[in-house]
C-alpha cells in the first residue's frame, strides 16, 4: 500500500503518521495528508463501526475524493464529534503540539475504540479485537518487544498473506520497519493505543528468559565448592542471575498491576505469587536452591540484614521500572521451609484520588465531607489488609488540606508525599514509634492529625486524648466493619466514655472487583447465589451479568475494583449504646435504624447495578 510522502514540517524520525496514536490526524492538519492510491480492502471480518459511520459510503469514494476528505470532517460528518470539539482540539493542539486523536480523546470527545472504527473504515483497513481475539504465542517471535515498544505494535496472526500487526499509527515508514524487523511481508491492522500497550505488557512477559537464568544460577552453583556452611548468609554480584530474576519479577508485577508480590519457599520449589485486585494468582515456580539468594538480594536493595534469618525484618526500596518510580515495602519472616518474603509495590507516578472518586454514594459522600471539616474529633476507617483504607485516609486530607490548616501525619512508610503536608516517618531503630511520635506531633501545633494506623494502647490514647483536647483525627484501624472498630478499641481497654466522646464516625470499607466490561455477559446464578441476593434485600432483578474471561482480564473475569462503603455516625443514641457496653449486634441495630446502610446492602446495590457479581460479593464481604 503507497503512502504519501511525509511533509518536511513532520518529524519523520519519530516515524508518527498523518494518524497518531488511537487514530489521529497529522499534527499539520491542513496538509490533508492521506494515503495516495490507497484502494479499500475488503474486511476479513464484519467491523462494528458505529451507526453513524457510513463505511459504505466511504469505501466508494474515489482515491482523489478520498484525499480531500479529511479524517476531521468526516468525523464530524458522520456525528461522532461536532465542529465545536474539533475546532477546540485543534487549539490545544497548536499550543500543546501533540496528535489531534489524542488530543480528542482526551477532552472527551470521543472514545479510542470509537477512533479505531473510524479510522479502520477511513483506510480500509480491518480493526483488530485485541481484547477478545486469541494470540497465538509463536507469532510473538516473528517481532521482538523492543520492535513493539518502539512502533506501538503488536503482532496478531500469521496467514498466507504475511504477518498481520496491529498498530496505532498506520504510516508506510511503519509497515516497512516493522517488515523489516520481522522478516516477514507485513499487513497492517488497526486498535486503540491502549489496548496494544496493553497486549505488550501482558504477552511479552518480562519472565520470559527466567529458566533461561535459573540454569546459568544452577550451573554456576554446580560447579562452585563451597567450603562455609550453607546456613551463611549468600551475597549475589550484581549482574549474578539472581539479581536478573529479582528485576523481571518485579517488572513483570507492575505490568500485571500487582499490588503485592510473595515468594514462598516450599519443600522442593519456591513459588512467586502475584496479588492482582485483591485475588493471589500463582506466576512462577523457580527450584528451591534459588530461594534464599532471591531474599538475600531483595533484603540488600531494601538495606536490612541478610545475616539475620530467625527474626522478622521490614525494609523499603525504591526501583524505577519501565519508567515509573516505585516503591516497594519488603517484609520477611522465617518459616519452617525458609525465609518467606512479601514485597507490596507502590506506584509513585500514580495519582491520589480525591473523596468523590472513591466510589462512594452521592449521600455518604456528602456526609463524610461535611464531617471531616470537622475542628476536632476523630474519624476511622476500618477494614482487613487491602481494604483501601490508606487511599481514603490521603483522599481525606487531599479534601480537608489548605494553607488555613497545619496538616501532620505520622506513617510507616509514607507513601504518597503531598508538598503543603508535614510528614513523619517512623523509625523504630531510632525510638520514633507511632505512640512517640504522635507525642511529638502535639508539640507542633497541628490542626488536622493523620495517623497511619492505630496498633497498640499507647498510639490509641494519644489519639483520643488528641481528639479531646482540640485537635481532628484521621486513622486505620484493623476491624472487620465499622461496629467492630468501636468494639476493638473497647477491647484494648480504652474506656467506653472516651471512645464516645472522642469518635465522630467509622468508615467501614471493602473492595470489589469490577466485571470486566470486555467480556461481560448475561449468566443464570446458582440457587445459592440467588438466595444470598434475596437475603441480602437486593431489588427485584432478572438478568444478572459475569465476566467470561478475555485477554484483557487475564480470564479472570474481573478488572479494576471499586470501594463499598458503611458510614456509621456517632449519634447521641449509639454514645449511650458504647458507654453501656452495647453489644456489636445491638450498637448495628441502632445504625442501621438511624440510616446506615451495611457492607452487605452496598455490595448488592452494586450487584443490582451491573458493576459487580454475586460470587464476587460473597467472596468479599460475607459467606454463605
Amino acid at each position: 500500500m503507497a503512502f504519501k510522502k511525509k511533509s518536511k514540517h513532520e518529524d519523520v524520525s519519530d516515524k508518527r503518521s498523518p494518524i497518531g496514536a488511537g487514530g489521529n490526524v497529522a499534527t499539520v492538519v491542513d496538509s490533508r495528508e492521506v494515503p495516495s492510491g490507497a484502494p479499500a480492502q475488503p474486511f476479513s471480518h464484519p467491523i462494528a463501526t458505529p451507526e453513524s459511520i457510513d463505511a459504505k459510503n466511504i469505501a466508494a469514494l474515489s482515491n482523489e475524493e478520498r484525499e480531500n476528505f479529511r479524517l476531521g470532517d468526516q468525523l464530524i460528518a458522520s456525528n461522532i464529534i461536532t465542529d465545536a470539539q474539533l475546532q477546540q482540539a485543534l487549539a490545544m493542539q497548536r499550543d500543546s503540539g501533540g496528535l489531534l486523536g489524542e488530543v480528542l480523546v482526551s477532552i472527551g470527545a470521543l472514545n479510542e475504540q470509537d477512533l479505531a472504527r473510524a479510522l479502520a473504515a477511513f483506510f480500509g483497513f480491518d480493526v483488530a479485537n485485541l481484547r477478545r481475539d486469541a494470540v497465538d504465542p509463536l507469532v510473538l517471535n516473528f517481532l521482538n518487544e523492543e520492535a513493539a515498544r518502539k512502533f506501538t505494535a503488536f503482532p496478531v496472526r500469521m496467514a498466507d498473506d504475511g504477518l498481520s500487526i496491529a498498530v496505532a499509527e498506520p504510516s508506510e515508514e511503519v509497515r516497512q520497519a516493522l517488515s523489516q524487523a520481522s522478516g516477514k511481508q507485513v499487513k497492517l491492522l488497526i486498535a486503540p493505543v491502549s489496548d496494544i500497550r496493553w497486549a505488550i505488557d501482558s504477552n511479552y512477559r518480562a519472565l520470559g528468559s527466567v529458566e533461561k537464568l535459573v540454569q546459568a544460577f544452577e550451573s554456576v552453583e554446580g560447579s562452585r565448592k563451597r567450603s562455609v556452611d550453607s546456613s551463611e548468609p549468600e551475597i549475589v554480584a550484581d549482574d549474578a542471575p539472581v539479581v536478573q530474576v529479582v528485576d523481571r519479577i518485579l517488572t513483570q508485577a507492575m505490568r500485571d498491576r500487582a499490588s503485592d508480590v510473595h515468594i514462598e519457599p516450599s519443600d522442593d520449589i519456591v513459588r512467586v505469587r502475584f496479588r492482582i485486585d485483591g485475588a493471589l494468582k500463582e506466576i512462577l515456580q523457580l527450584p528451591a536452591a534459588i530461594g534464599p539468594g532471591l531474599v538475600s538480594r531483595i533484603k540488600i536493595m531494601a538495606n536490612m540484614n541478610i545475616v539475620e534469618r530467625r527474626r522478622p525484618q521490614d525494609g523499603q526500596l525504591t526501583i524505577n521500572i519501565d519508567g515509573k518510580e516505585v516503591d516497594v515495602r519488603v517484609a520477611t519472616t522465617a518459616t519452617i521451609m525458609g525465609e518467606s518474603c512479601v514485597m507490596r509495590l507502590l506506584d509513585k507516578t500514580r495519582s491520589v484520588l480525591r473523596l468523590n472518586d472513591l466510589g462512594m454514594p452521592v449521600d455518604t459522600h456528602a456526609a463524610y465531607s461535611k464531617i471531616v471539616r470537622a475542628p476536632f474529633g476523630m474519624v476511622l476507617c476500618a477494614g482487613p489488609t487491602g481494604s483501601g483504607k490508606t487511599t481514603t485516609l490521603y483522599a481525606t486530607l487531599s479534601e480537608v488540606s489548605n494553607p488555613s490548616l497545619n496538616v501532620m501525619t505520622i506513617e510507616d512508610p509514607v507513601e504518597y508525599v503531598f508538598p503543603t503536608i508535614n510528614q513523619i516517618q517512623t523509625n523504630e531503630q531510632a525510638g520514633l514509634t507511632f505512640a512517640t511520635g504522635l507525642r511529638s506531633i502535639l508539640r507542633q501545633d497541628p490542626d488536622v492529625i493523620l495517623v497511619g494506623e492505630i496498633r497498640d494502647v499507647e498510639t490509641t490514647r494519644v489519639a483520643v486524648q488528641s481528639a479531646l483536647t482540640g485537635h481532628f483525627v484521621v486513622s486505620s484501624l484493623h476491624a472487620t466493619d465499622s461496629v467492630s472498630a468501636l468494639h476493638r478499641f473497647l477491647d484494648m481497654g480504652i474506656e467506653s466514655f472516651l471512645i464516645a466522646s472522642s469518635v465522630l464516625a467509622v468508615v467501614g470499607q471493602r473492595l470489589l472487583r469490577r466485571i470486566c466490561p470486555s467480556c461481560k455477559a448475561v449468566y443464570t446464578p446458582s440457587d445459592e447465589e440467588m438466595v444470598f441476593y434475596e437475603e441480602s434485600g437486593g431489588p427485584s432483578k432478572e438478568v444478572f451479568y459475569q465476566g467470561t474471561g478475555c485477554n484483557f482480564c487475564t480470564h479472570t473475569g474481573y478488572k479494576d475494583r471499586i470501594g463499598i462503603y458503611e458510614l456509621l455516625i456517632m449519634t447521641p443514641e449509639l454514645r449511650r449504646l458504647v458507654v453501656g457496653w452495647a453489644t456489636q449486634e445491638e450498637l448495628r441495630n441502632m445504625a442501621v435504624k438511624q440510616g446506615m446502610r451495611t457492607l452487605r446492602q452496598e455490595a448488592v446495590n452494586l450487584v443490582n447495578q451491573d458493576i459487580t457479581s454475586i460470587s464476587e460479593v460473597i467472596r468479599s464481604v460475607y459467606t454463605l
